[in-house]
């Protein structure tokens, strides 16, 4: 007997439909075709054992099971679910006539019990758009697969409870959530608040402006000055995720199997990978590609602790989906493109040792060591880096002092009142959102310098010795400034103070 289920695969955020055909016939054996790989390859032996502890057996005759699309490679032990309802009908040990209504995956324990699957939500995205009635798959991905409206999702603990739904005997009642109350109810403030800093104001206005524009920032400073305590409580300025962004990183979630029981993810991703991480961790990649940090980080923080420390070949492939803000990853027969749409904040110590022209400093650095370190960040990334801060330990008057400074809450007000002003301004501009993302006309356009800010612009590139990659930066981030201030016209009290913002472009940094 030939019967037909369905299941899912997703590649990069998206996902495919798989058709199950599960054929029994005469004869003995078990042949699974259609490029599974090694973990559906091995769902016979989990199936079995899972059939026989649900008072069900395997056939014993000749098996044949193939997923189609045959030439598209499937992966993972989601699958496990599909193939034995798909058995258990072939063989009539289940009855039902509404099969091709539903959506199954799910991996199997031998008990019969299920695993959580990734990828929940593009799987019922998909499942909607080609107009099934419902998605049966475990109850701990549920929540995720219930943000999209139009589609019975059905959460199931073990194999029974989907035997008795398709019999009509149990009482499994869909999951359902209302996605714009549970976005609202949950976007709450995030739990890191620059209330709890001291001190460092200067260092607070320049955060301010790096999350006003969007601009990618890196903090210099000694061990100890605070540059990770500032980076982690950036997100709690940024303005909050619309509910399109929030649907955007669910699902880049839910791809990498990040989501355990939550529904919808309000909160902007921070993410804070360690230097030792590789290439393929940090944009993605892999046999079976999988979205690495950077995607990890759509809609949010990168941070780069200890920026020199990272390998060079990891920074440098940073550098195209910094410039595009997504990543496509080639293979053979197919591409997948992850959207990486994040800002970058990076963190260094001036020296080798931390403590460059400390007069006190328990570890000097020599001229060779101080430009082996520095070398190890190019200049090409430095380029997608539009602001650079030197961070100083806080005097301990500062340290004592009892009085709350500004909370995040106050900052993220006018964070995104500057940033409704460049939503206006970019209506009708594709692919730019914000300041940072402007390209040369861009600028050109809305960058315009009077006289006497063109004046001092000119003259700190020469005293200064500020870079040529330095020019456009300082104009980007002018236009933030003046965005902070709600001044239609960039004036000079802006460009005087971005330009105090770009340190590594100075001689005796990187040369």
């Amino acid at each position: 007997m030939l019967v037909k289920i369905f299941g899912s695969a997703v590649f990069g955020v998206e996902a495919t439909t798989i058709t199950v055909e599960v054929n029994i016939d005469k004869g003995v054996g078990y042949h699974l075709v259609g490029l599974p790989d090694n973990a559906i390859k091995e769902s016979s032996f989990r199936i079995a054992a899972a059939l026989k502890n649900n008072n069900l057996h395997m056939p014993g005759k000749k098996i044949t099971i193939n997923m189609a699309p045959a030439d598209l490679r499937k992966e993972g032990s989601a699958y496990d679910l599909t193939i034995a309802i798909g058995i258990l009908l072939a063989s009539n040990q289940l009855k039902t006539e509404v099969i091709a209504d539903y959506v199954i995956m799910g991996e199997l324990s031998l008990d019969g019990g299920l695993q959580p699957i990734k990828g929940a939500l593009p799987i019922a995205i998909k499942a909607r758009e080609e107009g099934f009635k419902g998605f049966i798959l475990p109850k701990q991905n549920a929540k995720e697969a219930a943000i999209v409206s139009g589609l019975d999702v059905y959460g199931v603990e073990n194999l029974s409870e989907v035997l008795e739904f398709f019999e009509g005997k149990g009482n499994l009642e869909p999951t359902v959530i209302n996605t714009r109350e549970e976005f609202y109810k949950t976007l709450d403030f995030p739990e890191h608040d620059f209330a709890d800093v001291k001190g460092q104001e200067s260092i607070k206005r320049c955060m301010e402006i790096a999350a006003a524009g969007g601009h990618n920032i890196i903090l210099i400073g000694p061990p100890g000055a605070g540059k990770t305590m500032l980076a982690k409580r950036l997100p709690s300025i940024l303005p909050p995720m619309t509910l399109r962004e929030a649907l955007e990183t669910t699902k880049i979630h839910s791809v990498v199997g990040k989501l355990k029981d939550v529904g919808l993810m309000s909160q902007r991703p921070f993410r804070s990978p360690h230097h030792t991480i590789s290439d393929v961790a940090l944009v993605g990649g892999g046999t079976y590609p999988q979205p690495g940090e950077i995607s990890m980080a759509h809609n949010g923080v990168l941070f780069l602790d200890e920026l020199p420390e990272f390998k060079r070949s990891v920074l440098e492939v940073m550098r195209q989906p910094l410039e595009d803000r997504d990543v496509t990853i080639s293979r053979a027969k197919f591409s997948v493109t992850y959207p990486s749409s994040f800002m970058l904040v990076a963190s260094m110590n001036p020296s080798p040792g931390g403590y460059f022209n400390d007069p006190d400093a328990p570890v000097a650095s020599s001229p060779a060591e101080m430009q082996r370190y520095l070398s190890k960040i190019s200049g090409p990334l430095l380029d997608r880096i539009d602001i650079h801060i030197e961070v100083t330990p806080v005097p301990f008057e500062k340290l004592s002092d009892k009085q709350k400074a500004e909370s995040s809450k106050s900052i993220r007000e006018r964070v995104t009142q500057a940033r409704e002003i460049q939503a206006q301004r970019f209506e009708h501009t594709e692919k730019v959102n914000y300041n940072a993302q402007m390209n040369v006309q861009q600028i050109r356009e809305y960058c315009d310098l009077d006289a006497e800010s063109s004046q001092l612009l000119k003259t700190a590139m020469e005293r200064l010795n500020l870079s040529a990659r330095a020019y456009d930066r300082i104009l980007k981030v002018s236009r933030t400034i003046a965005d902070l201030d709600k001044a239609e016209n960039i004036q000079v009290e802006h460009i005087s103070e971005a330009i105090q913002y770009r340190s590594l472009d100075r001689e005796g940094w990187l040369g």
